[in-house]
């Protein structure tokens, strides 16, 4: 999954950064509103953790802007440093899903994220299957046949993001959006390179198909 996080204070920003791509997140940083609605309305993002005292552009400001003006229903947690509830209204009224106060635990963030990408509209599971392999986003345990595949973080998110669209060609350009963050160092055959280490170690190369011309799906042959 991919997360823009729109927060101008850099140690905050740079710490949410790190712990959430310790959970196997790419993640996005924007340390002003301008920035962050620019990456917010031209990228794909799973979650949006928006700060709402921004420069440039404030974030309720910011959120008004995604809902109304570019129709962008991205799930919405704004983080508050006064926690008075005035703040706290005109952020969900703005359009806003969840909010967090300052200071916070990282462990709270993480689940106010996991319980955003759980909701009804995203259909997400925990656990995702495919065939006789089975993939757990909350454990981050991965199975075939019964058998505890060891993964990296990267090749985890990889694999999940093909696992939730199924039987769907998707394109290296869509690959890489969604699993690398908008900084990373990608090469040419950055995503070649990964589906080489997961069909290595799923054991069963034919699961992931190269759709020549176009990407790569998961699941049986049609």
């Amino acid at each position: 999954m991919r997360i823009l996080v729109i927060e101008d204070e850099h140690k905050i920003a740079n710490s949410i950064k790190k712990g959430l791509e310790q959970e196997s997140y790419a993640v996005d940083v924007a340390y002003d509103g301008e920035t962050g609605f620019d990456l917010a309305s031209s990228e794909d993002y799973d979650v949006i953790v928006l700060d709402l005292l921004l420069p440039k552009m404030d974030g309720v400001k910011l959120c008004r802007k995604l809902r109304k003006e570019e129709n962008i229903h991205t799930p919405i947690l704004i983080l508050t440093a006064k926690g008075e509830l005035e703040d706290k209204v005109e952020g969900l009224n703005s359009g806003a899903d969840d909010y967090l106060v300052k200071p916070f635990a990282f462990s709270e963030l993480l689940a106010r994220i996991k319980a955003l990408t759980r909701r009804p509209k995203q259909a997400l599971d925990n656990v995702l299957s495919c065939d006789d392999l089975t993939l757990n986003t909350l454990t981050f345990e991965v199975k075939r046949a019964g058998r505890q595949i060891k993964l990296s973080r990267k090749e985890f998110a990889l694999l999940e993001y093909l696992m939730r669209h199924q039987d769907k060609t998707l394109s290296k350009e869509q690959i890489t959006s969604h699993v690398w963050d908008y900084e990373a160092d990608i090469l040419p055959n950055t995503v070649e390179v990964y589906m080489g280490y997961l069909r290595k170690k799923l054991v069963k190369p034919n699961l992931i198909q190269t759709i020549r011309g176009f990407g790569y799906r998961i699941g049986e042959k049609e």
